[in-house]
């Protein structure tokens, strides 16, 4: 039961494992592992919420609710204001201490009452699991942007803070491209909407092709405007980036029109989301000075040099 549904997803989740039995997180761990999933175990709740914070999130939790230090209830409360699609099976060996009704209202997504079969668990599992694929694909089609096919203005806000948070904790380099397109207007107007919207999808896929897959994230930020966010990129490697995408356009033939590209690496500004609100403002500056020197052209922040 469990192995199809896992056959049917678009990913494989990541399971964290907290219960301060040995026997238990070991028979657990052995079990997943062997179904391919990847997981990570705690002995204690705040453990577990230091490996949340640091290597997730985790798609499922599977936690004990009695344990020393942070009891299961306030790790699942924890856990859920973090990242709230993230699915928590409950476990408990005391139930006459904690009810169904009492887990759920504090974040799990159900209870599993201890000793259990692995056919009850792999029954509550593939419920939650095909739960958690229908919010997958709903989500999916929620932070997509349905001309070009890449994300979206309301997805690149939440990975922009995403980025950025784990950028300034992580200290690694963020870089960021605001990309326009010059004499769209003009282009859209003499050729009509429909031209004007496979150039917009011809540069979404150009976008796509001259960075890094699954490291590299391409969004259409509004209209003919696009941004490119950069993680673990140094300012030099980002003009590099910057510069290959305009040579790419210029060959894909969409005269008259052209690029202007702003550049900006990130720098500490208080806290993440200042700092993030920072990073959009001065890329967004030299993406102005691009096109105020005539396009077609790669202008870089001042203070990313």
């Amino acid at each position: 039961m469990l192995r199809q549904v896992l056959q049917n997803l678009p990913r494989k989740p990541r399971f964290l494992v907290v219960d301060d039995e040995d026997e238990v997180r070991t028979l657990l761990k052995e079990y997943l592992s062997s179904l391919g999933l990847e997981v990570t175990e705690a002995r204690e709740g705040e453990t577990a919420l230091q490996l949340f914070q640091e290597k997730g999130p985790f798609e499922v939790v599977i936690t004990d609710l009695v344990m020393p230090g942070l009891d299961g209830l306030s790790l699942i409360r924890r856990i859920k204001e973090m990242e709230p699609e993230t699915m928590i099976l409950a476990m408990t060996g005391y139930a006459r201490d904690y009810g169904y009704v009492e887990v759920v209202l504090v974040g799990a997504d159900d209870l599993i009452q201890k000793p259990f079969s692995f056919e009850e668990l792999e029954a509550r599992l593939a419920r939650m699991l095909r739960e958690w694929k229908l919010k997958e694909e709903l989500r999916a089609l929620s932070i997509r942007d349905a001309l070009t096919d890449i994300f979206n203005r309301r997805h690149f806000e939440d990975r922009l803070l995403e980025e950025t948070t784990r950028a300034l904790r992580q200290g690694y380099p963020l870089s960021l491209h605001m990309i326009d397109v010059d004499h769209f207007k003009l282009y859209n107007d003499t050729r009509g909407h429909r031209d004007g919207d496979l150039l917009l999808k011809a540069l979404a896929n150009i976008l796509c092709r001259s960075t890094r897959e699954k490291v590299d994230q391409p969004f259409r930020y509004g209209g003919d405007e696009f941004a490119v966010l950069l993680p673990h990129t140094d300012t030099p490697e980002a003009v590099k980036v910057a510069e290959r995408i305009l040579e790419n356009y210029r060959r894909a033939g969409f005269s008259p029109t052209t690029l202007s590209i702003g550049v900006a690496k990130l720098l500490a500004r208080g806290n993440p989301r200042r700092s993030a609100d920072d990073l959009v403002r001065r890329a967004d500056e030299a993406l102005y000075r691009a096109k105020e020197s005539g396009g077609n052209r790669v202008e870089v922040d001042p203070l990313s040099l």
